[in-house]
């Protein structure tokens, strides 16, 4: 290494370290750092510990304000997690959700992955407006397409059916995960797809064999993002769905909880509270994937 290039190093790491300086003492870390992050997480997990305590109050306590405090809980009971689980369909409508969920995401990866790798790597004619046209379809709100697919639905003759939600979930499923993965698709280099094409690979081969393995990040980033538009879905089941043993958590709590103008809040935020730990499961045993796949995984 040349003298001349020593310097020029020296001084870039003497500026970077001049640079972090700001961090170093700790009044500034505290107003940098710890205090914005301690508001975030606060934001954050505040809602879960409301939901845990008032699923674990007693009645007398949740509105009782004068002499019990409304962020701690005195005498802890399980009255209202016993009520969801044995003296409601709760269980059957986490069933639901977890079937119309983990269905609907298969069969929207499977058509997003198809889709994104014919505009992205086929590249046929009109390929980018076709990209475009798909991603503007998921903008179309679900409150107008509901209308012609209830249409559907009624005359195809599944409504009331867990089937009529498997299949009209993946039309705001597969717009959201094909432009997800057209722009994972796109991080792939060409070279690879080149080097098995002249090795004799068909373009089936090259999907299964040589993209998809390095796509396995970005596909898991489309299907915790499906799963989870499709486990807390609501317009859809609330108008295809009208029998209560076939009605989805979001809203089989809010229907069969709530009667009139009484609510029936330690259940509620007892289902609450259930009904979203299969999610948080989901993103925490993903996190690495999910993470890879917004910063791209692949490099060339």
């Amino acid at each position: 290494m040349s003298q001349e290039t020593l310097p020029g190093r020296t001084a870039a790491v003497h500026d970077d370290t001049e640079g972090m300086q700001q961090f170093n003492s700790l009044p500034r870390r505290i107003l940098v750092v710890y205090l914005p992050l301690a508001v975030f997480v606060f934001v954050l997990l505040f809602p879960f510990y409301w939901m845990a305590i008032t699923a674990v109050k007693p009645n007398h306590q949740l509105t009782n304000y004068t002499d019990y405090s409304p962020f701690w809980v005195v005498k802890p009971t399980l009255e209202h997690i016993r009520f969801l689980l044995f003296e409601t369909s709760y269980p059957g409508w986490l069933w639901n959700t977890m079937l119309v969920s983990v269905a609907s995401t298969a069969i929207a990866l499977a058509a997003s992955v198809f889709a994104a790798y014919a505009i992205e790597r086929v590249r046929f004619t009109g390929a980018r407006v076709t990209g475009l046209l798909i991603f503007l379809a998921y903008l179309v709100p679900p409150s107008i397409l509901f209308i012609p697919l209830a249409f559907i639905v009624f005359n195809v003759g599944i409504f009331d059916s867990r089937l009529a939600l498997i299949l009209t979930y993946p039309t705001f499923l597969i717009p959201f995960c094909t432009w997800l993965l057209m722009g994972y698709f796109r991080t792939i280099p060409f070279e690879l797809e080149e080097s098995a094409l002249v090795d004799g690979a068909t373009r089936w081969q090259i999907l299964t064999k040589v993209v998809l393995p390095l796509a396995v990040p970005g596909l898991i980033s489309a299907g915790i993002f499906a799963f989870t538009l499709s486990w807390n879905e609501f317009i859809y089941a609330l108008t295809f769905i009208s029998s209560s043993e076939n009605k989805t958590i979001p809203v089989g709590v809010l229907t069969e909880l709530v009667r009139g103008d009484i609510y029936e809040w330690g259940a509620l935020m007892a289902g609450a509270l259930l009904g979203s730990l299969p999610v948080v499961i989901l993103y925490s045993f993903f996190v690495d994937y999910y993470v890879s796949s917004m910063t791209g995984a692949v490099k060339e």
